[in-house]
């Protein structure tokens, strides 16, 4: 049997792939992605042009 430890975190969820202006740069993907919704082109559009004002400050808004 494997470890149990190693079977809860065999799976990604969305959470886990959302990255914070910490580690590295933040994308208008992953902005869209942080406040929980789909993907669209003008969603990606909003987050790129509020990233382009506040930075990776702008993330905070949807990640504690």
């Amino acid at each position: 049997m494997s470890d149990p430890d190693e079977r809860t975190w065999a799976f990604k969820t969305a959470d886990s792939s959302l990255r914070t202006g910490s580690e590295s740069p933040v994308d208008p993907e992953d902005l869209v992605m942080a406040s929980g919704r789909e993907c669209t082109p003008e969603r990606i559009e909003k987050a790129r042009r509020e990233l382009e004002e506040h930075g990776a400050a702008a993330v905070e808004r949807y990640l504690p």
